[in-house]
């Protein structure tokens, strides 16, 4: 499952497990919300239903978890891998199109120029954030889907590995253009509360668990960042991406007004809500 996004500003990616039929603004992928340099309208898609949109569904690629490292990205090797699959997720590139690589290649600069400098606290309004990656070692995903192992590889203690799915921790009171949650009030808010965005897992390996691999060591990262309360947006329409969030643990809290996802023209969206205070952490 993927996500995606739309033209220059930066906005974080909403969580979402379906691709919007209009690229520009959508993430295909368990996409949450999109806040990048590139503004990839904060939604969640999936990769597997952007590629619904343009061909038969592949049948889903099965691999070893055993191999599989959930983790917090700190080089910007993993950053760089991080945001290729970002782009390859969240935007639907005609393979026959003259400059696709050059194309492809500005986007990933823009998406992790914006990651950097979200973790690095150069963004405005925003705490920490964090990058969550989930890993395999290239030798396992070659084999079975070279075209992402190429794409998302990076090298880190003298091994080859592939990022097969990411997601970002945003600790902040609100995030661009979307539902504002309500929980923390008063004082310490902006510490205690924290944003899913981003959240996407590639295509070719989607039902391997992945996403949930992926929330489970969110959760247990924004706990130790200090937030209390969780929050992810999901499109309305989303039922894969809603079935994972419930499954991790998240409620409704609010939903976005029509006129708001017309104005933004996109699907409208949930906002869902766990609490990580007295919850218990979701296992991998």
């Amino acid at each position: 499952m993927a996500i995606l996004i739309s033209p220059f500003s930066y906005t974080p990616k909403t969580s979402s497990l379906y691709i919007s039929p209009k690229i520009s603004n959508s993430k295909n992928g368990y996409n949450c919300n999109n806040y990048s340099s590139t503004h990839f309208g904060s939604t969640i898609f999936c990769s597997s239903q952007l590629k619904e949109t343009f061909s038969t569904t592949p049948q889903p690629i099965l691999i070893d978890k055993s191999y599989l490292n959930v983790y917090e990205a700190k080089s910007e090797n993993e950053l760089w891998a991080a945001s290729s699959l970002r782009v390859r997720t969240f935007y639907a590139f005609h393979h026959d199109t003259l400059n696709t690589q050059d194309h492809t290649k500005y986007l990933t600069e823009r998406e992790f120029e914006a990651l950097t400098e979200r973790i690095a606290g150069k963004r405005v309004g925003f705490g920490r954030v964090s990058c969550i990656n989930a890993t395999l070692p290239f030798s396992k995903v070659s084999n079975v889907a070279y075209d992402l192992s190429t794409s998302c590889k990076f090298s880190q203690d003298k091994s080859d590995l592939v990022v097969v799915g990411t997601l970002d921790i945003n600790q902040c009171i609100r995030l661009p253009d979307e539902i504002t949650g309500a929980k923390p009030k008063g004082i310490g808010a902006d510490f205690a509360r924290g944003y899913l965005s981003n959240v996407c897992v590639a295509g070719e390996l989607q039902r391997n668990g992945l996403g949930y691999a992926l929330i489970s060591k969110a959760k247990m990262v924004a706990k130790d960042m200090g937030i209390s309360d969780l929050y992810v947006h999901v499109a309305i329409d989303n039922e894969p991406a809603k079935k994972l969030y419930m499954k991790c643990g998240f409620e409704q809290e609010n939903d976005e007004p029509a006129w708001q996802a017309r104005f933004l023209d996109r699907p409208r969206r949930l906002l869902l809500w766990t609490e990580l205070s007295n919850s218990s952490d979701v296992s991998v």
